[in-house]
Parts: structure tokens; C-alpha cells; sequence
């Protein structure tokens, strides 16, 4: 049994458990055992209060907790997370033996928008390489790799920062990805995204620096952070700037916006689900779905705002 008095921030042995097990066994990336490890200090806390360890928790606790979240105002899909990362280790402890039931299973779950954000249009994306590709300097170089490789691609930001330089050789036509549970895939190359990547490469040594010549050598896009690598968080600011200079609004611009822009255009142009699928990692198909939904959605908004006969009815409404 917990006590009151315990260092509230930390694990008990079976959350420190756990959470090995999904970076050893089912290779969840460290961002993922990050999120986890704080969404369960934060169940944490609150069990601590009750003087119970998370792991003797029961579906009357679980139904309070969820009243505290949403009570303090946290949004759905924030909510949601945390239930899911709930229901991961109380899956684990029933998997292991080490409770007979899951209180997870008579909880419901909070609704939540499966909403994406809005993509830029194709006009807007070619403003933002046409920035990026003026930058003449390796910095400039190295952006519009970046930038390429994820229009290319759709690849998740932590899936490009992290190309180990093995990936990707000169003129390549595919790009090896290592994504969610440690699966690969293998995704094409445009030839503007080759072009960009050679150029690149031919001045990616000067990003090694005395401090990052080490294990940094591996990553394609090599930096001085702990990891070894460009950061996701220096990369959405390098993203926000280049907006900036393409005259685009910095707020709207993010390479997850970037990703779904990639996916939007595909589908718009004739590509099918299931190769759009497989070039972006999901592991079900009706996450792609989604995309569907908003290309329906822009085609209604088109129709309403070009069409010949809506223009007339708003005139007559006039």
C-alpha cells in the first residue's frame, strides 16, 4: 500500500517494469515511454491520496480520476491519451499475471474529435520550398532536405530527425524508415527530395562538430543535442521561420501539418488508400481513413464557394 508521505514522483517497481517492457519488447520510442511514464505519475498522484499503489486501482477509482481530468478542464484527446497509456499497463499487470481482472474494461471512454489539422494547399507547400530552396548556405541545404524529404514522405517528425544515415544514399529512389514498433517500411523518393538530400550530404560534415563527431555520425542529420540528432522542437522552429520568409502564416505551419498535407494531396490526385497507408507507418487502415473524410470535406467547400449555380443562389439571396 502506498503512502501519503512517499515521493509522489515516483514509480512503483511494476510502473518502472511496464514501462521496460514497451521500450524492450514492443519498441515503443522514447518519446512514447516518456508520455507514459508521465501520464502515470500522474495517476500516481492521484492514488497516493487515496493511499493506493496504481497497480490495486479499480474501476470506481479509475471513474474518479476521470472525473478530476475533466473536471480541470483537460481536453478529450489529452484525456484519452491517458487513459490509453492506463489501459496499456493494466493490460500488462492481466497479461503477467499479476491481476485476475482489468478495470479498464467497464470504463467509458471520453469521445473525442478525430479531427486533423488543416493542410496546407499545394500552392501554399510550394511557397515553402521555394523559401527554402533560396538559402543557399548548409543550413539552407539541410532544410531543404528536410523539408522535401517530409513532403515527400509524410513522415512522422520524429521518423525524419531521427534517419540514420544509412537510409538514404546518393540519388536513392526509397527511403528506408524504422517507425512505430520498430517496423520498417520502405517509402519513394521524389526526384526533388533526391536532388535536395545529394546537395545536402555534400556538406552534412560540417554539422559534425568536435562535440557531435562521435555518435552523431550515424544520424543523416547529425547535431549537438544530447540525442545526437536535430530535435523535433529545432526543426519546428526552423519550419515556423521558413514560413515566415514564404509569407505563409507561421501558426498553421508544423511538420505534422506538413505530414497531412502530404497525405491530402496524395488522395487528391488519385492515390489509393492502401499505399497511402503504407507509406505513412499506420498500422490500421482506417487511421488513413480520416483523410478521406477531409477531402470530402474540401470538396464541399469547393463546390459551395466555386460552383457556378451556389454563386448565382447567393447572388438571388442578396
Amino acid at each position: 500500500m502506498a503512502s501519503a508521505d512517499q515521493d509522489v514522483t515516483a514509480l512503483s517497481a511494476m510502473g518502472e517494469i511496464f514501462l521496460e517492457m514497451m521500450a524492450a519488447e514492443r519498441g515503443a520510442a522514447a518519446n512514447t515511454v516518456d508520455s507514459y511514464r508521465r501520464d502515470l505519475h500522474d495517476f500516481t498522484r492521484f492514488m497516493v491520496t487515496r493511499r493506493r499503489a496504481i497497480e490495486d486501482a479499480d474501476a470506481r477509482l479509475l471513474r474518479l480520476y476521470l472525473e478530476r481530468l475533466s473536471r480541470g478542464g483537460m481536453t478529450p484527446a489529452t484525456i484519452a491519451r491517458r487513459l490509453s497509456a492506463l489501459a496499456q499497463f493494466f493490460g500488462f499487470l492481466v497479461a503477467d499475471g499479476r491481476r485476475d481482472d482489468d478495470p479498464m474494461s467497464t470504463l467509458d471512454r471520453p469521445r473525442q474529435s478525430r479531427g486533423l489539422p488543416k493542410p496546407l494547399s499545394e500552392p501554399e507547400v510550394t511557397s515553402l520550398l521555394t523559401a527554402a530552396h533560396r538559402r543557399e548556405d548548409a543550413k539552407g541545404l539541410r532544410l531543404a532536405a528536410l523539408v522535401e524529404i517530409l513532403y515527400a514522405t509524410g513522415l512522422r517528425a520524429t521518423e525524419l530527425i531521427s534517419l540514420p544515415l544509412s537510409a538514404v544514399a546518393r540519388d536513392a529512389e526509397t527511403l528506408v524508415v524504422t517507425g512505430k514498433g520498430g517496423k520498417e517500411r520502405m517509402v519513394p523518393l521524389t526526384e526533388e527530395a533526391r536532388a535536395a538530400t545529394a546537395a545536402y550530404l555534400g556538406v552534412r560534415d560540417r554539422f559534425l562538430t568536435a562535440h557531435a563527431a562521435g555518435p552523431a555520425n550515424r544520424w543523416l542529420f547529425p547535431s549537438r543535442s544530447r540525442q545526437g540528432h536535430l530535435t523535433r522542437v529545432r526543426f519546428s522552429q526552423l519550419l515556423k521561420d521558413l514560413a515566415r520568409d514564404a509569407g505563409l502564416d507561421a501558426r498553421k505551419v508544423s511538420p505534422h501539418v506538413l505530414r497531412h498535407s502530404f497525405a491530402s494531396h496524395l488522395l487528391a490526385n488519385g492515390a489509393d488508400l492502401r499505399s497511402l497507408q503504407q507509406m505513412m507507418g499506420h498500422a490500421d487502415i482506417a487511421t488513413t481513413q480520416i483523410y478521406t473524410r477531409v477531402l470530402d470535406e474540401r470538396l464541399v467547400e469547393l463546390v459551395e464557394t466555386a460552383h457556378p449555380l451556389a454563386a448565382s443562389n447567393a447572388r438571388d439571396q442578396d
